[in-house]
């Protein structure tokens, strides 16, 4: 095939995994890096679990990662024909034929061969549970069958490279005669996938470790229709902390992509996280973990994958903890570092979400918005936190922190009486600034005899309802000498509420 062609295909029955995630982005960052086609493609042939909801979350979660798709999305569903035409096509070549053994009597053999010491009995032959002249009366009478593929036994071991694991060689001895047709005549997942594979022409299958024991049967396929056999690259699995596979059930709903998007990550701290399970971006010697989007799919390679499992630690029974510490980390410094113009249309949601945003942001107030967008986010985790510990700047209406009250407000009943006083002091000002208002509160803790630190303190969260932020001055300036003031003359009322 003239150029790289990769594919992601998930089963649209649940939650978007960040597995799943994972093995997108890495087919994603191949097909870009060589110039090559990304294809989506829905595998919903599985009638009972796929629904709507199930494509709308892979499509919703794909697109808020910016992993933009060449082709498709190709539906499977829409495929089976194919698929279908394509065991025909096996059944003519004599590399499958129709069997008429019933699930109870394999099922019957398999557990004779157990009793017999053989418990890794395989269905090798259409006579190896009932005679061929049984099947052909069973033909004649028009009995349901499936239809298995003949896998070849004498012409030594199955062979392929692994782009990760590398050299692969497995005794067809150890494979079944796998069904490829069920009795409706509906294909199964092996026959349905190499024949998606081939119609999109796909050179590169990047996939979790565990296909890697269906890849025989596969490579058996390609052969027996004839067609190229794709490059495979299967990728390590990705383990709780305790060493087990990720699940919902399990885990919780730190598994789903779509909850970082609804708990305030950037899609592109998500990508540049998930980018380091099992693989390093980073050079020899390079111990940066912050990577562009350009500088992952220039550093992208297979060689790079480590072969052992990703581990992912968190801990679903702890609100602070309830993903990766990593990803965190590398949220909270896209948050802080991301300019204001890539950062703002991830953020207007969750302001209108939370009732804070105002047009005036975009017009009157911007270059106001926009200094105090600067001036808190230093300390923001996720995007939430500016609806959460932003209000305050955003808005008159926020809460006051009990914790932060009872630290910086009760511990000190005279700012009951002095943070009116600064209030007075402030409206007074004939120039407002962060300067100004230092020397305002510092002369007005010389003269009362209270230290300057609890005064800081205290105005800090008479006017955020929060113990930390950026500096109380600086603040100040942000928050603006008229919102300062009311606040500041409201900080009895906040004290004695908290006290009674």
């Amino acid at each position: 095939m003239s150029s790289s062609r990769t594919r992601f295909a998930p089963s649209p029955t649940g939650y978007f995994h960040v597995g799943g995630a994972r093995t997108a982005l890495f087919s994603w960052l191949y097909a870009r890096q060589h110039g090559g086609t990304f294809v989506l493609r829905l595998e919903d042939t599985d009638r009972e679990r796929s629904t709507q909801a199930s494509i709308d979350i892979i499509l919703e979660g794909m697109s808020w990662l910016g992993l933009d798709w060449d082709e498709g999305p190709i539906y499977q569903s829409q495929n089976l024909p194919d698929h279908v035409a394509k065991a025909a096509q096996l059944l003519a070549t004599g590399a499958a034929y129709r069997c008429y053994a019933t699930p109870a009597e394999s099922g019957a053999a398999r557990e004779a061969a157990k009793a017999a010491g053989n418990p890794s009995w395989k269905y090798t032959g259409p006579d190896c549970v009932i005679a061929l002249d049984e099947q052909a009366r069973r033909a004649a009478q028009g009995a349901p069958s499936v239809v298995r593929f003949r896998v070849p036994r004498s012409t030594g071991p199955v062979q392929f490279r692994d782009l990760v694991y590398g050299d692969q060689a497995i005794d067809p001895n150890e494979l079944d005669d796998f069904v490829l047709l069920r009795t409706d005549g509906s294909p199964l997942y092996m026959l349905s996938v190499v024949c998606d594979d081939l119609l999109s022409q796909i050179s590169h299958v990047i996939r979790g470790q565990d296909h890697l024991s269906n890849t025989p049967k596969q490579v058996l396929l390609y052969q027996a229709l004839g067609a190229p056999v794709p490059q495979f690259a299967h990728l390590p699995l990705i383990m709780a902390a305790g060493g087990e596979k990720m699940s919902k059930r399990k885990h919780g709903d730190a598994v789903s992509v779509t909850t970082y998007r609804d708990r305030g990550v950037l899609p592109a701290a998500m990508v540049n996280f998930i980018a380091l399970l099992g693989w390093s971006p980073a050079s020899e010697g390079e111990t940066r973990e912050i990577f562009t989007r350009a500088e992952l799919i220039e550093r992208f390679n297979l060689e790079r994958i480590n072969r052992s499992n990703a581990k992912f630690t968190f801990d679903q029974h702890d609100a602070r903890k309830w993903t990766d510490p990593k990803a965190q980390a590398i949220n909270a410094e896209y948050v802080r570092t991301t300019p204001l113009d890539e950062l703002l249309p991830h953020l207007r949601p969750v302001l209108l979400a939370a009732g804070l945003w105002q047009d005036e942001f975009d017009g009157a107030q911007r270059d106001w918005f926009r200094a105090t967008l600067e001036l808190i986010r230093e300390r923001f985790w996720t995007l939430l936190d500016f609806a959460d510990q932003g209000r305050a700047y955003l808005s008159d209406e926020f809460p006051y922190d009990p914790k932060a009250v009872q630290k910086n407000l009760l511990k000190e009943p005279r700012l009951a009486a002095l943070l009116p006083q600064l209030a007075d002091r402030v409206a007074g000002l004939t120039a407002y600034s962060a300067d100004t208002v230092e020397e305002a509160l510092r002369a007005l803790a010389e003269e009362s005899g209270v230290g300057a630190g609890a005064l800081i303190n205290g105005l800090r969260t008479a006017v955020t309802g929060q113990a930390v932020g950026p500096g109380a001055f600086v603040l100040c300036e942000a928050v603006g000498r008229e919102r300062v003031v009311a606040r500041l003359r409201g900080a009895p009322a906040v004290m004695a509420s908290a006290g009674a």
